[in-house]
């Protein structure tokens, strides 16, 4: 396994520890334009992965203005299965072309022999899986020349064969590997709900000096086929209070970290998902100054 330069504590972040958004082309007119407040915005890396032309060109004019995250979906660093050298490059491709703040992916699998996946799968917890993500995530950061993050998954099933919490897994990932973590506070959430675990317990488990970027996003409510209550993550409309709550007893355990407002689906007008921005940007606020004063 290759060696990287192990994180010391957390992975300093290269973003403003601010709020940012996911760049949608239906509002960069609107950005470039008004030149609105903002930590950042992210980009889906695979959106990009073509040579040139009208996205590349529009992308330019955001990053000479704004920092940006790399956000990718579809390495599948979670399969059993080799890596994709030719999506890896595209991706180290991506980020040499646009010197992006932070470069981040999922837990997850993606793809299989056929082709990639429309879901992020989840993976069963166990030493094999370990020493498998973390030849995958050596890759990565061999190919990228700097550390990764890597995201905690939404997930709907659990496998018995797990012998691992999902929060000590992460732990000894980033152990072995040296990389960093995001933490989807919203994917917690969805978790713990659909599995019946304590969200807030999930938090107190997981390595949070170990965080560079916090994920937000709304979610959607269903029943399964017993009848108990479902969360998808679906990423379809404004951040819900729990997820908030949820929120503010992260940042007041490790501070201001870099927040992106995650709005995917049934994307909304710029004004408004500028204001969710907003709201990330005032909790976190809140959060620190509280966790001050009780630290006096």
């Amino acid at each position: 396994m290759a060696e990287m330069h192990h994180a010391a504590a957390r992975v300093a972040p290269t973003l403003p520890n601010r709020s940012g958004v996911g760049l949608k082309p239906e509002h960069i007119d609107e950005i470039l334009r008004d030149r609105p407040s903002l930590g950042f915005f992210e980009i889906h890396a695979e959106n990009y992965m073509g040579a040139g032309g009208a996205p590349h060109r529009r992308l330019e004019a955001i990053r000479s203005r704004y920092p940006i995250s790399l956000h990718g979906v579809g390495l599948s660093i979670g399969s059993p299965k080799p890596l994709d050298r030719a999506h890896l490059e595209r991706l180290a491709m991506l980020a040499r072309r646009y010197e992006p703040g932070l470069v981040s992916e999922h837990l997850a699998w993606s793809s299989h022999d056929q082709g990639y996946l429309s879901d992020l799968l989840p993976l069963p917890y166990t030493q094999e899986t370990l020493a498998a993500v973390c030849e995958h995530v050596d890759q990565v950061q061999e190919a990228l020349a700097r550390p990764m993050l890597l995201e905690n998954p939404s997930t709907y099933v659990v496998f018995q064969e797990s012998t691992i919490s999902e929060a000590d897994f992460i732990r000894e990932v980033a152990t072995r590997t040296g990389c960093g973590l995001l933490l989807d506070v919203s994917n917690v959430l969805v978790s713990a709900t659909n599995h019946g675990f304590d969200a807030a317990a999930y938090v107190d488990a997981f390595p949070l000096d170990l965080v560079g970027e916090i994920h937000l996003a709304g979610f959607a409510e269903a029943e399964d086929d017993a009848g108990h209550r479902l969360l998808i993550d679906a990423h379809d409309s404004p951040v819900r209070d729990p997820v908030w709550s949820l929120y503010s007893e992260v940042v007041a355990h490790c501070g201001r970290v870099p927040t992106l407002v995650e709005w995917d689906n049934d994307v909304p007008t710029w004004p408004v998902l500028h204001e969710e921005a907003r709201r990330a940007d005032a909790v976190m606020a809140r959060a620190v100054a509280e966790a001050r004063r009780h630290a006096v």
